[in-house]
């Protein structure tokens, strides 16, 4: 099997098993009775995150040596990055696109309570899980990566109980195993999640494999890969739920898709990083952390200062992502 078909396999398998693992999640939180908070901002948020999540896990157990953890490191933090960047440059051109084709109001309607919540947790949380790679006490560092896990607890909580938040809610689709029931066993339904999980895990093994070999082929580092490649691949596809929102005028659930990643990306991911490598950033990987937190800091204090924000300011977020990703490819040093 060639190397390009190998990714292109191991891409399928991850999408669907996230797709399977996310309609399974919903059904867990609608069968158990879970607040519609939790089910969508948190169980939804965590479930699309999954293959991020499975790529860097699996990459260093099992990615071998160096290889494994340029990968696992650069995955941990381009997701971040491409929130922060592409993935709100995604949602400004499709406000632009639509409102000038006539389907939308021309700016954006945010919830700013929403957006100040979820971009004050991701700017403290990442700002300390960069802070974290300065740390030479692999002690202090544990201390570290268990509060990234208090602070995103501590952000679940306030999610879940925040009950004057906007509440646009998506339909539940029925259960793919029981597309024809509209109220499947338990059973099946953990099932469900259990294939999803397992088709995740063996296309996230794929997906390294591939890399480390792409890496080694053209002589590029496989930080440099996996942290341009690897969001992109599995993060931006279902970020692009967001372009659907925005053509419908909701904007909070475009945007919230965008910012509740942000946090568990940048608290929970890193988290596991920080325990599981010596988490040393330095060169492009450490810039790369540094440039994350930029447009998000700037669309932090619109919203807090003017309380609004215009789409062209999400727009040139992609400025940021195609500047770091020239820098990389231009040769500069990891």
């Amino acid at each position: 099997m060639t190397t390009a078909l190998t990714l292109i396999i191991s891409f399928v398998f991850i999408m669907a098993g996230a797709e399977l693992f996310t309609n399974g999640v919903e059904w867990v939180g609608k069968r158990f009775g879970l607040p519609e908070g939790a089910v969508g901002s948190l169980l939804a948020a965590v479930a699309t995150a999954l293959p991020e999540t499975m790529v860097p896990i699996i990459a260093i157990i099992f990615g071998g040596g160096a290889h494994g953890e340029e990968i696992g490191t650069g995955a941990i933090l381009g997701a971040p990055f491409m929130l922060g960047t592409l993935a709100f440059c995604v949602t400004g051109l499709a406000v632009v696109v639509f409102s000038r084709s006539g389907r939308r109001a021309p700016r954006v309607e945010i919830n700013r309570k929403v957006m100040l919540r979820d971009l004050s947790f991701f700017l403290k949380v990442y700002a300390l899980a960069i802070l974290a790679a300065f740390i030479r006490s692999h002690l202090l560092k544990v201390v570290v990566a268990l509060g990234l896990f208090t602070m995103y607890g501590i952000y679940a909580y306030k999610t879940i109980t925040d009950e004057d938040e906007e509440d646009e809610e998506e339909e539940l689709h029925p259960l793919f195993l029981a597309k024809k029931s509209a109220n499947p066993p338990t059973g099946l339904i953990l099932l469900q999640v259990a294939l999803a999980m397992g088709a995740i895990i063996y296309g996230a093994h794929m997906f390294v494999g591939g890399l480390e070999v792409v890496a080694e082929h053209l002589g590029i580092s496989a930080f440099v890969l996996s942290v341009i490649i690897t969001p992109v691949a599995t993060e931006l596809p279902e970020k692009f739920n967001s372009i659907t929102w925005i053509r419908q005028g909701k904007d909070t659930l475009a945007l919230g898709n965008i910012t509740g990643a942000m946090v568990f990306q940048s608290s929970v991911i890193p988290a596991i990083g920080i325990l599981l490598t010596p988490w040393e950033l330095t060169g492009a990987a450490l810039v790369n952390g540094i440039m994350a937190l930029i447009m998000p800091g700037i669309v932090y204090c619109l919203v807090r200062f003017k309380g609004r924000l215009h789409p062209r300011v999400l727009v040139s977020s992609g400025l940021v992502y195609a500047v770091f990703v020239v820098m990389v490819l231009s040769g500069f040093k990891v």
